[in-house]
């Protein structure tokens, strides 16, 4: 049987993000439904251990939520005799008379009038309902000052009156889009950071978006990508080390994120409605395929990364090419292709030294591919691919 403490732990996991976007869908004000909300998780610990757990206790919280939000906006003067937030107590009306708003308070959170850096904190904090202490510690900032932003966040969405609804067609890319951004900043810092609890998070709200938004082919493969990314978390880092991609064991990538990623893959190709996200996908696929074939195919991956690059220019796309051109054809042929990468991109971006120097090193220069790493290990940031540079460096001595 499940205790109290338990049944509230998974009712907050499961529908904190639903039942706030519900209440502050009808107020505006999500830092008062935020309070509200928070009373009666801490009320419910006391009364479902004396009367015990009820048949539905989204119904029992959302219900005590917004008697406490009406007591309140009544003590204020400022809402009508009669709640609009009506009241449900069985499985059946709530499902009913609830309907998911999660998607608005997303589109909301990464609202063009809030500040960019914001959107995926905010998301993290009425989505999910993390602190924002915790957040801070996620994005190595300052707790207060984040503390403060959101606080700033949340009452110019409610001074300013932005709806929580979906933007019309005009609006509706754009607004889409920027929210597929944030998730993917959010798996981007996963990457670096593996061992927070990031790379969860981004994969819960992707999969969150992908089933609020099913029929958005960018949707779906940007969970497909953040599925396989996730899939290979315990062997990209081995001991404090980053591995890359192909030679990491394939024992440790899991299996069932791996499924579902294939499986929101091909839901997207099915729309006929190509991606930057898809593409992506696309490429952590064919790495995925490693596992049942024992081979990267390196030429599906050249026809990829000419897509990407096509479609989504980037530093990193870029280098991942000449990367690939070079285990194609030979590590002058990469070399060539990095000094033509380098031409568009400048010389301060670490992967570029970090495949040069494998290109050397495959190439038998190891005096320049010693320089090139101690050049990469110069940019590098994070302390696994520092200590996977100086063990690279180390070998060419």
């Amino acid at each position: 049987m499940i205790d109290p403490a338990r049944a509230a732990e998974m009712a907050a996991r499961e529908s904190y993000g639903r039942l706030l976007a519900f209440l502050s869908s009808r107020t505006h004000d999500i830092a008062m439904a935020e309070d509200m909300l928070a009373d009666a998780f801490v009320k419910a610990l006391t009364h479902w251990q004396e009367h015990g757990i009820p048949d539905n206790p989204d119904a029992w919280l959302l219900t005590t939520a917004r008697n406490r939000l009406t007591d309140r906006q009544r003590h204020q003067a400022r809402f009508p005799t009669d709640s609009e937030i009506p009241e449900m107590t069985t499985g059946e009306a709530f499902e009913e008379n609830v309907p998911d708003k999660r998607l608005s308070l997303m589109m909301v959170c990464a609202h063009p009038a809030i500040a960019a850096d914001l959107h995926v904190p905010l998301m993290l904090q009425t989505v999910l309902g993390l602190e924002a202490k915790t957040i801070a510690g996620l994005f190595l900032v300052s707790p207060a000052a984040l503390a403060k932003r959101l606080v700033r966040a949340k009452a110019k969405i409610r001074d300013a009156g932005i709806p929580f609804e979906l933007p019309d067609e005009d609006r509706l890319p754009e607004r889409s889009a920027k929210l597929l951004e944030a998730l993917y900043a959010l798996h981007a810092h996963d990457w670096l950071e593996p061992e927070d609890t990031l790379g969860d998070e981004a994969f819960y709200l992707a999969d969150l978006l992908s089933r609020l938004m099913a029929d958005n082919a960018e949707v779906l493969g940007l969970a497909a990508l953040i599925a396989f990314s996730h899939a290979r978390t315990r062997a990209r880092i081995r001991e404090g080390v980053l591995v890359p991609t192909d030679e990491q064991d394939t024992r440790l990538w899991d299996d069932d994120l791996i499924g579902y990623g294939k499986h929101q893959l091909s839901r997207a190709y099915s729309k006929s409605a190509i991606g930057r996200y898809q593409i992506e996908a696309a490429i952590e696929s064919i790495h995925i395929l490693r596992k049942e074939t024992g081979r990267t195919d390196w030429e599906a991956l050249n026809k990829l990364y000419f897509a990407l690059l096509k479609l989504a220019p980037s530093a990193g796309a870029l280098v991942a090419q000449a990367v690939v051109t070079g285990r194609l054809h030979g590590p002058k042929a990469g070399l060539a292709a990095l000094e033509a990468a380098e031409k568009q991109i400048g010389s301060g971006f670490q992967p570029l030294w970090a495949a040069r120097a494998d290109m050397h090193s495959r190439a038998g220069g190891f005096a320049d591919a010693r320089k090139s790493y101690e050049k990469a290990i110069s940019l590098a940031t994070d302390t696994p691919t520092i200590k996977l540079l100086t063990n690279k460096r180390a070998l060419v001595a």
